[in-house]
């Protein structure tokens, strides 16, 4: 047989081998979600719009699906600046959808607002810094998908059952995108790639390793949150073929993990991990000056940690000659560049805007047009909104913090976990930027703050979703006059 015909077979087999894992892979998919099913939680359906949402930013924009949109990374700062008409339309037909939906539950949703303002404040900062961006209509487009997030976030909390919301959340997400990537990463081109600096890595859903890396730990998290739930609940309904689905999810969460070879995304799920054990000890969760003590350690060892690696990931990215060190020569050259040291370059305008400055300083990278983070959540919030936004992002987590110790005082499993999302996400942005819009560690930490408001303020009574709420207002497919009542689901 000759080499050509070699070839070609050797092509043929890999091609039949990739449709069988993905065959099969999308039955495993379907059996998760028939393993996982509860009857005794009743969810909106509006609840898969969160769910969709999720699935695009936890993976890869639809165009880049379709082949029809540059991958990230691709076309550097000036792509920023440019998106895809499809893309846009998908998300404003979903944030559409959710206004809708919200304004269906306007008193709920009117009441948890309420609650939040640190939350509005901070929104509605970012809204007036659009003003003095260099960059208006690209600022303006990115705040609304902001507030897609929001809205996202808003849809799971009002819901009858938040916390059982969560839960499928979690699940729903996790059992599309994990085992997905997984395939994709065996099985085709698709899944792995090379980074600027040629090294080869494995991408997933994603178009990047730490992207997957991101995704990946937000969901193992919440799954270690459900196996743990679900063991200690030996009442729980369905409890067997519910635990046999989670540990698969988790199980799943962990091999992305291993094949992503993200240091930060592991680093965060243990130390989420531990703090929901940690916090679910007798000893601990009977003295609130322990759990302070706890959170404290893990975000300042987190972030030590964080701020003291890394380096190398940064430098592969880039390409730097032998001099420079990663991102601490990012940080020098970029902070003197902002325009306003009170109120920075704009919402999310520093690198369009002043990207070229900071490239003069760093004549050593050979890849500076891949440079559009600070790798540094803190520090990109200082170069978009200056003080002002380090003050309202730092008010708004340490708000969010204090309200999931009161809410873990009421229910430690529903304060364990929005304390593991709000403490990893102000681990996980020592590191990179993990506070901007359509990021998941971004959305799961609206979701953690929400959650926590939601119970300090009796709309989230429980952590198994109890609460009553008297309203005229219908739910999604409810009749108008009913009054409702949110009661344990289990």
């Amino acid at each position: 047989m000759s080499a050509a015909a070699l070839r070609f077979v050797e092509k043929e087999y890999r091609n039949l081998g990739a449709s069988l894992a993905f065959l099969i892979c999308s039955l495993g998919i379907a059996g998760l979600f028939f393993l996982n099913r509860n009857a005794s939680v009743r969810n909106s359906k509006a609840l898969w719009l969160p769910v969709i949402w999720l699935w695009i930013v936890g993976s890869r924009p639809v165009s880049v699906w379709l082949g029809t949109g540059a991958s990230a990374g691709q076309g550097g700062l000036d792509a920023t600046l440019d998106g895809s008409p499809l893309d846009a339309a998908i998300f404003a037909a979903l944030l559409t959808a959710g206004l809708i939906v919200l304004l269906g539950r306007r008193r709920k949703t009117g009441a948890l607002l309420r609650s939040s303002a640190p939350l509005i404040v901070y929104f509605t900062y970012c809204m007036v810094s659009i003003t003095w961006s260099e960059f208006p209509g690209p600022a303006f487009k990115r705040w609304i998908k902001d507030l897609g997030d929001l809205v996202m976030v808003l849809i799971v909390v009002t819901d009858l059952q938040p916390v059982e919301a969560v839960r499928r959340i979690i699940s729903r997400v996790g059992f599309v995108l994990l085992p997905l990537s997984v395939v994709l990463t065996r099985y085709t081109v698709l899944g792995r790639g090379y980074d600027p600096g040629g090294n080869p890595m494995n991408t997933g859903v994603t178009t990047n390793k730490n992207t997957l890396g991101l995704i990946t730990f937000v969901l193992a998290l919440g799954a270690f949150w459900n196996v743990r739930t679900l063991i200690l609940g030996k009442q729980a309904p369905d409890r067997g073929r519910r635990l046999m689905a989670q540990g698969a999810l988790l199980a799943f969460g962990l091999v992305v993990l291993q094949m992503a070879h993200s240091a930060t995304s592991v680093a965060c799920f243990v130390l989420g991990a531990g703090l929901i054990l940690a916090t679910n000890l007798r000893a601990i969760r009977s003295r609130p000056a322990r759990v302070h003590v706890l959170c404290l350690s893990i975000v300042l060892v987190g972030g030590l940690t964080m701020l003291l690696g890394g380096e190398g990931d940064v430098v592969h990215a880039l390409g730097r000659s032998s001099d420079l060190t990663g991102r601490t020569e990012i940080w020098a050259a970029a902070i003197p560049a902002v325009p306003n040291i009170l109120i920075g370059a704009g919402f999310e305008s520093f690198w369009n805007s002043r990207g070229e400055l900071v490239a003069q300083k760093l004549a050593g990278y050979w890849n500076i047009r891949n440079l559009v983070s600070a790798h540094n959540g803190y520090i990109q919030i200082y170069l978009d909104l200056g003080w002002v936004g380090v003050a309202l992002i730092s008010l708004l987590i340490i708000s969010g913090y204090r309200r999931a110790c009161a809410a873990f005082q009421r229910n430690f499993e529903l304060g364990s976990l929005a304390l593991a999302y709000i403490a990893t996400s102000a681990v996980y942005s020592f590191s990179e930027v993990g506070f901007r819009v359509l990021t998941p560690s971004w959305i799961f930490l609206l979701l953690a703050v929400a959650l926590a408001n939601g119970a300090v303020a009796g709309i989230v009574a429980n952590g198994m979703g109890e609460a009553s709420v008297s309203r005229s207002e219908p739910e999604l497919g409810q009749p108008t006059s009913r009054k409702l009542t949110l009661s344990q689901s289990r």
